[in-house]
């Protein structure tokens, strides 16, 4: 049996109850995380191992973000 996440749908349920700012920022922060992964893979590539960890979790007025830095383990480590 096969499980169908319907992400596609799921996003445009959510995005239709934000406001026109909300859905920019949530584009820009999808796009930021599409070239981080992508970053990471050129890493994994060049031979370093990468993993992210929330460092810190930012609030504001009752919302939440976890911000992440990278620890990073080269081959000879």
């Amino acid at each position: 049996m096969t499980v169908q996440t319907r992400v596609k749908e799921r996003a445009e349920e959510q995005s239709s109850a934000m406001t026109a700012d909300q859905q920019a920022a949530i584009r820009m922060v999808a796009n930021d995380l599409h070239r981080l992964n992508h970053s990471v893979m050129k890493a994994v590539d060049a031979g370093v191992s990468v993993e992210l960890i929330r460092s810190a979790r930012h609030h504001n007025e009752g919302n939440w973000g976890d911000l992440m830095i990278p620890v990073v383990v080269t081959q000879g480590s």
